[in-house]
């Protein structure tokens, strides 16, 4: 079992060293422009759901990790949110003050309250106490549940999640507002929490283990403050001459032998004897290690390196890219730009530079890469195929020349470009676009089942209806998908993942890549219907109501003749509510059948005498 406090307990230390390090690579946006100017609120949930969904009380060990990421002189506060609204740490400069203040903060975090109000806290955090870009990261189980005495539920819940989508999401876009989102559990709402990263150009993780954690907030801080790295390869790492500071963080085994890094020159250097004016910070988890003026050539770590392991560096020249998005669309390719700036007067790049960009999955591998080409200016440009997977990636741009390397990685999130999900019950595909650019004036959705070809309908500026023939139950069959694409006057035919149709299923596709968080949470329910649901209703009148259903559902299988019955028992044979209500109508029938026995006159018949 995970053990979220001792994981974390060594982190402010790291993340003080960390944060220094992105002090000094402040300047280095993705854009190229400052972003010294930018401030980081951090929205930590602490409603009664997240008591259950969050035992460990990640969201106060990850709180204190992520205030000690941040550099001094940077602006950062933090809020909590349950019922009402705290400011426990209101927005300030950082430095040593702040940080003793953002330490103190954890006992503030377990006073839990009974509900949830996301779109409170975060109208709240997000309010423009000064200028500059804000960064929002909201940390909760995703649950949106307010009081009662506010209004009906769900219907409250539900009108407040719409807002925060479809109001709130394009207001803090518009006002240069992003929020990254990390949910806690698997009961979250997902959807909820992806939607309002994408529609901010912010990050969505969902994290159960200390390791996601650290990953996640490493992936927002880097988004935020980005720096220029070196490639560790099988434990071995290449320092120029231009380099004159090294940031090393090595993840490990909690039990593993201590961490060993060895000089170009042969020594060997330890937390017990590190090199002079270094800075060396041991952990359960990691090794923190801080040089100035690292010596050139090839360094070497002697022990297990982890995954997500980093070596970060300051130096003359400094690799630059225009903004990377924070997500991607299946089926769309991606441009890149980017190039190498020097503040130090040099003015001639290394010998032989390439500069190369690839796309990564969750576990490293490569899904496509591309060669950049140069212009006059010295601007690498180039497009990367389009992802053809979705989920969390990673960016790594890297450029390399004669005795020279740099890398930077971004985290992303891929969506589908058009998500779909079937509706059985209505017998049609629900599709939405997630991509921004597509719309119903330009884009035209077909299907193909069985060698017939079906269209969408349009039933909003980015919504589609495509309505399917009458299906075989018990036959599984393929939807092929397409779309058909006309963007900056070119017309282009994208190709949508399969859907696999079978009413009788219980859902019958992969949610998870088709469904996209538009309609991850409305899978099988009346687009546009924006009226609630009336309350559920009681455990007796559900009772009632199967029980009624049952002679309408005998006399539709028993019209069927036998399949119909068979299918009536394959489809609803698990359901304890049928046959209860078949032994209820049993009952029921044997008890009429006799009481009209006993009510039944006896015939009387004239006593014979017998024969002699």
């Amino acid at each position: 079992m995970h053990s979220w406090r001792q994981a974390l307990a060594g982190v402010l230390a790291l993340l003080a060293g960390l944060g220094l390090t992105a002090a000094v690579h402040a300047q280095a946006a993705p854009d190229g422009r400052s972003t010294g100017a930018a401030d980081l609120r951090v929205v930590v949930d602490v409603s009664g759901s997240m008591k259950t969904h969050d035992p460990d009380r990640l969201a106060a060990s990850a709180m204190d990790l992520l205030v000690s990421l941040l550099p001094d002189g940077g602006r950062a506060g933090v809020w909590t949110f349950g019922e009402r609204v705290d400011a426990p740490l209101p927005l300030g400069r950082v430095g040593p003050a702040w940080r003793e203040r953002a330490l103190a903060l954890p006992p503030a975090l377990g006073d839990y309250q009974q509900y949830t109000d996301i779109e409170a806290a975060l109208r709240r955090a997000a309010e423009p106490e000064a200028g500059g870009r804000r960064h929002l990261v909201l940390m909760t189980d995703g649950v949106i549940d307010l009081p009662p005495v506010r209004g009906a539920k769900p219907a409250i819940d539900r009108a407040s999640r719409r807002r925060l989508v479809n109001d709130l999401a394009p207001a803090l876009a518009d006002q240069g507002v992003t929020v990254h989102a990390i949910a806690f559990s698997d009961a979250a709402d997902l959807a909820l929490v992806e939607r309002l990263a994408q529609r901010t150009g912010g990050l969505a993780a969902k994290v159960d283990t200390p390791e996601g954690l650290l990953g996640a907030f490493l992936d927002i801080v880097e988004r935020i403050f980005p720096a220029d790295r070196l490639p560790i390869e099988d434990g071995r790492f290449m320092v120029d001459d231009g380099v004159d500071r090294l940031s090393a963080l090595i993840f490990h085994p909690p039990e593993g032998p201590p961490l060993t890094l060895i000089a170009p020159d042969g020594r060997r250097y330890s937390a017990d004897a590190a090199p002079p004016g270094a800075r060396w910070q041991v952990e359960p988890r990691f090794d923190l290690i801080r040089l100035p003026d690292p010596q050139a050539g090839e360094w070497r770590i002697a022990g297990p390196v982890g995954e997500g392991s980093r070596i970060s560096v300051g130096a003359s020249w400094q690799l630059r890219t225009a903004p990377l998005p924070a997500t991607l669309y299946r089926g769309f390719p991606v441009p890149v730009e980017a190039w190498l700036a020097t503040e130090g007067g040099q003015a001639t790049l290394p010998a032989n530079l390439t500069l190369e960009v690839s796309l990564q999955d969750e576990a490293g591998e490569v899904q496509s890469s591309v060669t950049l080409e140069a212009d006059a200016e010295g601007r690498f440009r180039g497009r990367l195929p389009a992802p053809a997977l979705t989920g969390n990636a990673r960016l790594v741009v890297r450029a390399s020349g004669d005795g020279f390397v740099r890398q930077r990685r971004q985290a992303v999130n891929v969506l589908p470009a058009i998500g779909a999900v079937h509706d059985a019950e209505a017998g049609r595909v629900v599709l939405a676009a997630e991509h921004p650019a597509l719309s119903r004036d330009n884009t035209r959705l077909h299907g193909e089942l069985r060698g017939e070809r079906l269209a969408a309908r349009a039933v909003a500026p980015a919504r589609w209806h495509l309505a399917l023939p009458e299906l075989d139950d018990e036959l599984r069959q393929p939807l092929l998908l397409s779309a058909e694409i006309t963007l900056d006057g070119e017309t282009r035919e994208l190709r949508l993942p399969r859907l696999m149709l079978n009413p009788g299923g219980r859902i019958g596709i992969d949610q998870a890549d088709l469904a996209g968080p538009t309609l991850a949470a409305e899978r099988f329910a009346s687009p546009g219907d924006a009226a609630a649901p009336a309350e559920p209703a009681s455990l007796a009148d559900r009772f009632v109501e199967a029980v009624n259903a049952v002679p309408a559902r005998l006399h539709e299988a028993w019209q069927a003749g036998w399949p119909g019955l068979r299918r009536l028992a394959e489809r609803h044979g698990g359901d304890p509510r049928l046959w209860a209500g078949l032994g209820l109508a049993a009952v029921l029938l044997l008890g009429g059948l006799l009481w009209r026995r006993l009510r039944r006159p006896r015939a009387r018949h004239p006593r014979e005498e017998p024969h002699v």
